[in-house]
């Protein structure tokens, strides 16, 4: 493997572990939103965290670009600050964090929900708060869930490509991923690099779906 591919590998570690750290809290308090209280508009909020899922990659790295670019929201142009994003190693991280975030909200609310209500009735019986009743009983009864949500999307951000791509651009030792360096190393004609890329690729999603299908049969377990 070359320098350049394995620096690209290391990073993508780094920055997939970024985008996890900046979406496991806002994904956790959405998915537990989503599966515990009814509101106005709730299937409006589901259908929008859950949109990266469907939409083509490489459309939601368009409307990232459109949002960072010079005159669009978050752009120099509007709020008069350079948040310099744009073909960086922040590009990168934004691009993961938004395509891992509805992997995370959909497996940590279905997590939220397996979680029998009755219990955080008791505990509020007993003088718990809200806040307490959650941090202390529902998070630890929904952990092996959350677990595997924080697996499912860092292995999600991890092989990110699309979105990466149209935001970052594909700049070998700065923004150069995982899955760029699969794309560059297979168009350049390296298909020996190419084949250990993918080969790290496939490992990683074998590991990720088996470690998650291992909590889901010991949460079952633990049920019965």
């Amino acid at each position: 493997m070359s320098e350049t591919a394995l620096r690209a590998l290391q990073s993508s570690v780094a920055w997939a572990g970024v985008a996890m750290l900046i979406v496991m809290v806002p994904a956790t308090l959405v998915a537990w939103l989503l599966a515990r209280r009814e509101f106005r508009g709730k299937r409006i909020v589901s259908s929008l965290f859950s949109l990266p899922l469907v939409l083509p990659p490489t459309a939601v790295g368009y409307l990232l670009l459109r949002l960072f670019a010079y005159d669009g929201p978050l752009g120099r142009g509007t709020i008069g600050l350079d948040l310099d994003v744009i073909l960086t190693w922040k590009a990168v991280v934004v691009a993961c964090a938004v395509m891992a975030m509805p992997l995370v909200v959909r497996t940590a609310r279905v997590s939220f929900e397996a979680v029998d209500p009755r219990y955080e009735d008791i505990a509020r019986t007993l003088g718990h708060g809200r806040a307490a009743t959650f941090l202390r009983f529902t998070l630890p009864l929904a952990s092996r869930g959350l677990l595997a949500a924080l697996i499912l999307g860092f292995t999600r951000a991890l092989g990110e490509f699309g979105a990466t791509i149209i935001l970052a651009g594909n700049i070998p030792g700065r923004t150069q991923t995982l899955a760029t360096a699969i794309f560059s190393a297979q168009q350049a004609g390296r298909e020996g690099e190419a084949n250990l890329l993918l080969g790290v690729a496939l490992l990683a999603g074998f590991a990720a779906v088996y470690a998650t299908e291992a909590l889901s049969q010991n949460r079952a377990v633990a049920r019965r």
